[in-house]
């Protein structure tokens, strides 16, 4: 089935109607087995994505600057399919050219998101992306405006939004079952920093002009693109040049979840402050315009404090507060019941009859994408709440980069005060194809 007949079916099951927020279901196999699929970026986490796609669609392309990733990557593939028909590229741009590919999945390093995110927008193709969904606030603002124009559907990987605990805790929030939201505090690490490796001899076979891409181009070190087809997730993620330390790692995870719980999917904080020492500590908020503060903090993944109760959530972990006494809570063993127990008993005796409800989806991330690519549906974390989430995370870097208060308009998306330099929108950039 080629793309445009496709679309054709989806949009035909979508019909002209608003979708409701709360929707259950899975997507249909036969439909999805013929959606065809390119994957580029073949690292840890495309590792894992690709099994997921494998087992539910047809992949027939994979795309890495490595070559033993991708041969790899490739061998996976046909070894699965038991023939030799999936295509490896070592230049994105000839994947996204082929009219028979209908979804890309992207988990490059961060400094290339955006790129290739935009690319594949404007050859119609639905997108898959890793978090965070961009490298700089720029970045943010021109995916929202080229996959709004082109009408494709993008699912960025936050999967924490697909995680019951973390859900319920937002529906928590929003419908202010403990009272009215005080302060949000996030544990996540600290900004990115330069990167200042050494030099070492060049991976064979790993073209490393394209690994850089449009960040500064640098020596070769193993750090950054570990050799082989390693088992870790590699450290590039500290340097500011291609990532941007915890904040944009497990902080891009945890300001989602704020953001999602202050329905805040379509704007945003009016301000990022540093800590009083002007160190890169904890104690960096970001301030919305109702008061609430967002505040880097060590301890659960995202707590939420309110004025009748407390709300802590992390992977695996839930508590309840209200009125001083823990009504349902799962952090250990030692707790007693189990992780789904709390968070089920909680739906039900404080959100049943809840007039907001977030979006569910029996089944997980990537199917809550597949099915929006199925019936055009926006998924669960649409490119507005991606971009919005790593402005977020972009705010608080900056805030430490630059050691001052940043104001921002969330409307605008541009910089509220003269004392912040509009160039800082955009890290440095090269065009390496010229290079």
């Amino acid at each position: 089935m080629r793309r445009r007949a496709f679309l054709s079916i989806g949009a035909a099951a979508a019909g002209a109607s608003a979708f409701p927020v709360f929707s259950i279901g899975n997507p249909n196999q036969t439909e999805l087995s013929q959606l065809r699929v390119g994957c580029i970026g073949m690292g840890k986490m495309q590792r894992g994505l690709l099994g997921g796609f494998m087992s539910r669609t047809t992949v027939v392309a994979v795309c890495d600057v490595d070559t033993t990733r991708r041969d790899a990557a490739q061998k996976r593939v046909n070894d699965h399919y038991g023939n030799t028909e999936c295509a490896s590229y070592v230049d994105y741009r000839e994947l996204l050219a082929r009219d028979d590919i209908d979804v890309v999945s992207i988990a490059t390093p961060d400094h290339w998101h955006a790129a290739i995110t935009i690319a594949a927008a404007r050859t119609g193709k639905d997108i898959y992306c890793e978090k965070p969904l961009t490298h700089d606030i720029d970045e943010s603002i021109r995916v929202m405006r080229e996959v709004e124009k082109a009408g494709v559907i993008l699912q960025t990987g936050s999967q924490q939004r697909s995680s019951s605990e973390f859900r319920t805790a937002a529906e928590l929030v929003r419908n202010e079952i403990a009272g009215k939201l005080k302060r949000i505090t996030c544990s996540f690490s600290g900004p990115g920093i330069p990167c200042d490796l050494e030099k070492e001899e060049l991976e064979p076979g790993l073209d490393w002009n394209r690994w850089c891409g449009y960040a500064p181009r640098r020596p070769y070190n193993s750090i950054l693109s570990p050799r082989g087809c390693h088992n870790h997730f590699p450290k590039w993620r500290r340097y500011k040049e291609y990532g941007g330390g915890g904040v944009c790692d497990f902080g891009a995870h945890h300001l989602d979840i704020a953001q999602w719980a202050l329905g805040m999917d379509e704007s945003g904080p009016v301000k990022a402050l540093p800590t009083a020492d002007l160190s890169d500590g904890e104690g960096a908020r970001l301030v919305y315009a109702n008061g609430i503060e967002v505040v880097r903090k060590g301890g659960f993944n995202v707590e939420f404090e309110c004025e009748n109760g407390r709300i802590q959530v992390s992977r695996k972990k839930f508590s309840f507060e209200l009125e001083g006494k823990i009504v349902h809570r799962f952090t250990k063993r030692e707790d007693g019941g189990s992780l789904a127990r709390a968070v089920t008993l909680t739906e039900r005796e404080f959100l049943a009859d809840a007039p907001i409800r977030l979006t569910e989806f029996r089944g997980g991330h990537m199917d809550n994408f597949l099915h929006c690519v199925l019936t055009r549906e926006k998924p669960i974390a649409h490119v507005s709440a991606g971009a919005r989430t790593a402005i977020c995370c972009h705010l608080m870097n900056l805030t430490y980069y630059k050691r001052q208060a940043i104001h921002w308009d969330p409307k605008a998306l541009k910089f509220s005060d003269d004392s912040c330099d509009p160039a800082w929108l955009a890290g440095s950039r090269r065009d390496y194809l010229k290079a």
